[in-house]
């Protein structure tokens, strides 16, 4: 019965610690050959010399001396063994191949490319792949610039589809100003870049006009 408490003798307890360097489930099985024990499980071993802590004294280490159990056999030549086993110059499945994709946790599509890892050296690296087709097509992204797509679909990474736009604009392109571009209609996206675009222009304009007066 679950949650029942078992009970050995004295003997018992004395004839498990001095055999506790058997493995848990050869102890079981010895103890109830001479005992007749059938109410204790290999479970109730365990527990009970996990309490007394009596340990095998194995830690699955291999002792000076000691011969691995395979030594001296070949190597099996048949079965899952020989089918899964690596060839010479083959790679996993899994191996990320020049122009994988992946999306990041963004939303936007990323693509490995021949260019030196910065941080890790490896001969590859994941870019985001709309902006490094913008840049084959139309040169270096300008210093404090972003991409914003079109569309409003992160993943269309086609060139035409993403516009060069200041970082300072973006706020006004988001929900800040109730204009949520990339959720709105697509016949209404063009005029609201638009204004955001005017709106942007003017205040550099009044920032920069205040820049003036105040030299």
């Amino acid at each position: 019965m679950k949650g029942r408490q078992i009970r050995y003798s004295a003997e018992e307890l004395a004839w498990i610690e001095e055999n506790r360097e058997f493995s848990r489930r050869e102890l079981h099985r010895l103890f109830v050959m001479f005992f007749g024990r059938t109410d204790v499980t290999v479970d109730h071993i365990k527990a009970l010399c996990s309490r007394r802590g009596w340990a095998t004294g194995r830690d699955g280490r291999f002792l000076p001396g000691q011969a691995p159990h395979n030594k001296g056999k070949p190597h099996p030549t048949r079965g899952r063994a020989s089918e899964t086993q690596f060839k010479k110059g083959q790679l996993p499945h899994n191996t990320r191949y020049l122009g994988h994709e992946r999306i990041s946790k963004d939303g936007y599509v990323e693509i490995s490319v021949s260019e030196t890892n910065p941080h890790t050296g490896y001969e590859r690296r994941y870019v985001l792949k709309h902006r490094w087709l913008w840049e084959q097509a139309n040169g270096p992204l300008p210093k404090g610039h972003c991409l914003k797509s079109l569309d409003g679909d992160k993943t269309n990474t086609d060139p035409s589809n993403w516009i060069a736009i200041p970082r300072a604009l973006l706020p006004r392109l988001g929900g800040r100003f109730g204009r949520d571009y990339d959720n709105a209609p697509a016949e209404l996206k063009p005029a609201i870049l638009a204004v955001a675009q005017l709106e942007h222009a003017a205040r550099e304009r009044k920032r920069s006009r205040n820049g003036e007066m105040a030299a």
